[in-house]
């Protein structure tokens, strides 16, 4: 991917062979979609711990539900993130 940026920041002409590849690419749009999934797990666990440091969710019982919903939350996210890239 940082490949793909430094080609695209290039010129006009990388910019165009970057969208390329990203746009015909399976390869590309499989490293695509790992990227933004590992994102998308990182926001939403933080924005967990976000609520954890305020408080909430702190003992064994919710700490799991609130785990299982960050996991669940996430897939979902990843899945639309998948339909968004394909």
């Amino acid at each position: 991917m940082l490949y793909a940026l430094g080609m695209s920041l290039e010129s006009e002409q990388g910019f165009e062979a970057a969208a390329q590849m990203l746009t015909e690419s399976f390869f590309a749009k499989l490293i695509a979609w790992g990227l933004v999934s590992a994102l998308l797990y990182h926001f939403f666990a933080g924005i967990k711990h976000l609520v954890m440091d305020f408080g909430y969710c702190e003992e064994l019982d919710t700490a799991q539900i609130a785990a299982k919903a960050t996991l669940a939350i996430a897939v979902v996210a990843i899945l639309l993130a998948g339909v968004w890239i394909w």
